[in-house]
């Protein structure tokens, strides 16, 4: 007879005001409909969750002492709530110093921030037989191959582009969440991997290539890593919206490697540096020709795809002959 697996296991402690039973309802919430069990004592969970209250100064203790006894009576401790966020960053320096074996800490109303750190440190196994959606998701491409977005907007202010007021600033996704779903569309029987966002080369600046969590192994949230990581999936890796800066060098001997796929999507738009300062690109035309016989030197079967503006304001015909 085969013997049937409970569901993983999260205890909750909620402090403070209405608004943080609020914050505490949401999350649970959430564990519930992704398949969690929520344990009604330490013993009976696999981590625990300890929503915070950081108003005066009793309240900061009682929050202090239940994340010490939760640590002492699991070990697996995720803590949220208003302590975390209590004078900038001065609530979560407290609660690492005092306990430093403290997972993750975040600020109130932060339900995705606690689901990342419990997805990072007690996954949930999809069960095709109970779950009702894949553990992809929803996908519209065809089964061999899929698009990842990494980050959304862009910090550009490129004056033909209307992207960063319809999609504002770049925001980056962790890397460690971005892996997660690499991986699971590789196991979905995923070929080829599409990387796209805005500005992929820029990964992980807003986040100041902030380190997340990767199967248990530190990895900075920043565009060479995510190509080193995705490129140990044995699955192609074709990466789209490249800038030019001078980081992506470090991606081509991947490349080489065949590791990921010779190929980079760049919009050069132009190659004139006096239509590229209209356009307020970040990269002038003599640069890119040079980048590109520096990539071909290290990785002669790159392929380059690119698009050019034709007519833009102020163009000459010396400039569209450069």
């Amino acid at each position: 007879m085969s013997v049937v697996k409970r569901p993983p296991s999260v205890g909750f402690v909620s402090l403070g005001c209405p608004k943080a039973l609020v914050d505490s309802e949401r999350i649970l919430t959430q564990l519930k409909v992704e398949g969690y069990h929520v344990a009604p004592d330490y013993q009976g969970a696999d981590l625990i969750v300890v929503n915070t209250c950081g108003f005066i100064d009793s309240a900061v203790q009682e929050s202090l002492d239940a994340i010490g006894e939760a640590i002492a009576e699991n070990g697996k401790v995720i803590v949220t709530g208003c302590l975390g966020a209590k004078n900038g960053e001065e609530g979560k320096q407290l609660i690492q110093s005092l306990h430093p074996k403290v997972l993750a800490v975040t600020g109130p109303h932060a339900t995705e921030e606690v689901m990342q750190a419990v997805h990072i440190h007690l996954p949930k196994p999809h069960d095709p037989f109970v779950d009702l959606m894949p553990d992809h998701g929803v996908k519209l491409t065809p089964a061999h191959y899929a698009y990842l977005k990494i980050s959304e907007g862009c910090n550009h202010r490129c004056s033909f582009c209307i992207i960063p007021a319809m999609r504002g600033d770049l925001v980056s996704r962790p890397i460690g969440e971005v892996l997660r779903e690499a991986e699971s569309l590789k196991k979905s029987g995923v070929k080829e991997l599409l990387v796209v966002s805005q500005d992929t080369s820029a990964y992980g600046l807003d986040l100041k290539y902030r380190t997340d969590f990767v199967n248990g192994r530190p990895v900075k949230t920043r565009f060479q890593e995510l190509a080193e990581e995705l490129g140990q999936l044995g699955i192609w890796v074709r990466m789209h919206y490249v800038y030019p800066y001078p980081h992506v060098d470090r991606v081509v001997p991947l490349m080489a490697a065949g590791k990921v796929l010779p190929y980079l999507d760049i919009p050069f738009q132009h190659s004139h540096p006096g239509v590229l300062k209209r356009m307020k690109r970040p990269a002038s035309g003599e640069k890119n020709m040079e980048r590109i016989v520096a990539w071909r030197n290290i990785c002669p079967d790159i392929t380059l795809r690119s698009t050019f503006i034709i007519g833009f304001p102020g163009e000459t015909k010396p400039s569209l002959s450069t």
